[in-house]
């Protein structure tokens, strides 16, 4: 079913998203929405002294740049997202054991989960950008349910080594804010960057 709330907003096609992001695909096509898949080649990297939302915001500018380059026509969605926990960004593991110290850091403890959007119009360049932040409190996990979760494979390519939705929502205790964006894509927040985007033509 197209959900006309969300394809209303897009009035330049095709939507491309930037990611290679299944979780972030699997969010637009459940609204219905039409979309090409572009994934950028943009290195995830934190910059010394870079604060969570400064991060997430310059990557999705990067991503979104690096896809609409050579585009003639059409929406581009980037979208970057990271676990943030006393001071310390927390992006994807790098195996399995890297996984593992994530979640014994973050098991018992509240943690922000911060997603920047950037959505491009090709045509123009003309861009717009949002930012959200949801707070999550992960179960107090014992060593055992850690090195169970981590067997699985789910969170080797998730920010934080964890997934709210599948296994990963027996890891997540409480959620304060968008549940979308721990996914990796607030809807809302989306929505609210595609207004004002159709509002700047």
């Amino acid at each position: 079913m197209r959900c006309s709330l969300v394809s209303r907003l897009i009035d330049e096609t095709p939507l491309i998203l930037g990611s290679g992001s299944p979780r972030r695909e699997r969010i637009l096509r459940s609204l219905g929405l039409e979309f090409e898949i572009d994934v950028p080649g943009v290195e995830e990297v934190v910059l010394p002294g870079e604060s969570p939302r400064e991060h997430v915001l310059r990557l999705a500018r990067e991503k979104a740049a690096d896809v609409v380059a050579g585009r003639g026509r059409g929406t581009v969605l980037a979208a970057d997202t990271v676990v943030f926990i006393e001071g310390r960004i927390l992006g994807k593991p790098n195996d399995a054991a890297d996984a593992a110290r994530m979640l014994r850091e973050t098991r018992g403890r509240w943690h922000d989960v911060f997603t920047g959007l950037r959505i491009v119009r090709a045509s123009d360049g003309t861009g717009a950008e949002g930012l959200e932040v949801t707070r999550v409190l992960m179960r107090d996990l014992s060593d055992a349910d850690v090195d169970l979760y981590v067997g699985s494979g789910e969170p080797l390519d998730k920010a934080g080594s964890y997934a709210i939705q599948d296994c990963g929502s027996a890891v997540v205790e409480r959620v304060e804010g968008c549940f979308y964006n721990v996914v990796g894509l607030p809807v809302v927040r989306m929505c609210r960057v595609l207004e004002e985007l159709r509002g700047g033509r």
